[in-house]
C-alpha cells in the first residue's frame, strides 16, 4: 500500500457526483497523488461504467506519476498515466486513445488548480517559505526557469509588476526594491528563506507578513509554470474536446485563476445575437456549454476540519450541449 504523501482531494465527492454519469473517457489534467482519479474510477466500478471507460492522468511531476501508479494498482487496466503539461491535452487525448483504438470523445475533465501538499511540504522544490529550501518552484524539475532565475534576473519594474499583477500584493514596489538592493549588496539569492527575510523586513510585521509572503511566493510559483498562460490554453482545448454532455469541473484556489474559469465559461455559454436592434430569430452563433454550477460549489466546514486545505477551493462546473471544432474529437 502506497503512503500517501500527496493532499486529501479537495471536494472528491462532488466531482464524483458531477463527473461521473456514463461510461466513457476521463482525464485528470492534474493528477497528483491520484486521489481524484481514485474516487473517479471507484464511482465508475460502483455504478457498472468500469467496463468501457478509461481515465487518462496527466501530469509533469515525476514524484505525482509514481505515488498516483501506486495508488491506482487496482485499476491498471482501465488507466494511462501521461507525463506532461495540460496545456497538451488535445494531443495527450488523441495519442491515448489512438494507441487503444478508442475514439477520443471525452465524458468528463478535471482540472485541479491547486500545488500539492507534497510539493509544498518537500523542502528541495522550493514552494513554501516555511522552509529552507532552494528557490525553485518549478512543477517540472526539468523546466529551464526556476524562481531564483526571476528573482536575480528580473529588474525592479519587473518584480513589482510581477507580484502586483500575480499577488496582487500592495507593497510590490517596495519589496522589489528591496529584492534588487538586496542582490547588489550580498550577490545572488538563491534559498527560500533567504528571500522570505527580505520580504519580512518589509512586511512590518503581524498578519501582513504572513499575506505578503503567500503573495509573492504565489507570484513567483505562477510566472515559472506560466500558470494562467497554460490555463486559458487548456480550457479552450478541454472543452472544445469534450462529448456532447461531457462535461468539465475546474477547482480554482485564488481569485485570479477563479476569475479566468468564470469569464471563460461564460463566455461559451453566451450565443452572439448581433449587434443590438437587430431581430435574428436565432443566434449568429450558438453557445456550446451551459452552467452545471451557478455558483462556485465550496467544501463542507466538516470537510475543512479534516483538509485546511479546502478552505480556499472553489469548483465550477459545465456541460458540453453542442459540439464545437475540436480536430480530435470530430
Amino acid at each position: 500500500m502506497a503512503q500517501d504523501n500527496f493532499h486529501e482531494p479537495v471536494l472528491a465527492s462532488e466531482i464524483v457526483s458531477f463527473l461521473v454519469r456514463k461510461p466513457g473517457i476521463y482525464v485528470d489534467g492534474t493528477l497528483g497523488g491520484g486521489g481524484h482519479s481514485l474516487a473517479m474510477l471507484r464511482a465508475l466500478f460502483d455504478a457498472g461504467f468500469l467496463e468501457g471507460s478509461l481515465l487518462i492522468g496527466i501530469d509533469q511531476d515525476e514524484a505525482a506519476l509514481r505515488e498516483a501508479g501506486e495508488k491506482l494498482q487496482e485499476f491498471r487496466a482501465a488507466s494511462v498515466l501521461i507525463k506532461g503539461n495540460f496545456l497538451d491535452i488535445e494531443g495527450i487525448i488523441k495519442r491515448v486513445c489512438g494507441s487503444k483504438g478508442l475514439e477520443p470523445k471525452v465524458a468528463g475533465i478535471l482540472l485541479d488548480l491547486g500545488v500539492s501538499s507534497f510539493q509544498i511540504d518537500t523542502a528541495e522544490r522550493g514552494f513554501s517559505y516555511l522552509r529552507e529550501g532552494p528557490l525553485d518552484m518549478r512543477m517540472d524539475i526539468d523546466a529551464p526557469l526556476s524562481a531564483a532565475d526571476i528573482v536575480n534576473s528580473y529588474d525592479e519594474k519587473e518584480l513589482a509588476r510581477l507580484f502586483y499583477r500575480y499577488g496582487e500584493e500592495p507593497r510590490s514596489r517596495s519589496i522589489a526594491r528591496a529584492i534588487v538592493a538586496y542582490r547588489l549588496k550580498n550577490g545572488l539569492i538563491s534559498r527560500t528563506q533567504e528571500l522570505a527575510a527580505i520580504i519580512r523586513d518589509n512586511a512590518h510585521g503581524g498578519e501582513r507578513v504572513i499575506k505578503t509572503l503567500s503573495r509573492v511566493f504565489q507570484a513567483l510559483r505562477i510566472e515559472v509554470n506560466a500558470e494562467l498562460d497554460v490555463l486559458g490554453g487548456v480550457l479552450y482545448d478541454g472543452v472544445d474536446c469534450l462529448d456532447e454532455h461531457g462535461r468539465m469541473a475546474v477547482i480554482s484556489y485564488h481569485s485570479l485563476e477563479d476569475r479566468i474559469v468564470k469569464q471563460f465559461f461564460a463566455e461559451k455559454a453566451r450565443s452572439d445575437w448581433g449587434p443590438k436592434g437587430v431581430g435574428l430569430r436565432e443566434p449568429l452563433a450558438w453557445g456550446t456549454v451551459t452552467p452545471v454550477t451557478r455558483k462556485p460549489v465550496v467544501a463542507t466546514q466538516q470537510e475543512i476540519a479534516s483538509n485546511s486545505r479546502a478552505r480556499s477551493a472553489k469548483l465550477r462546473v459545465i456541460e458540453k450541449i453542442r459540439q464545437g471544432g475540436c480536430g480530435v474529437c470530430q
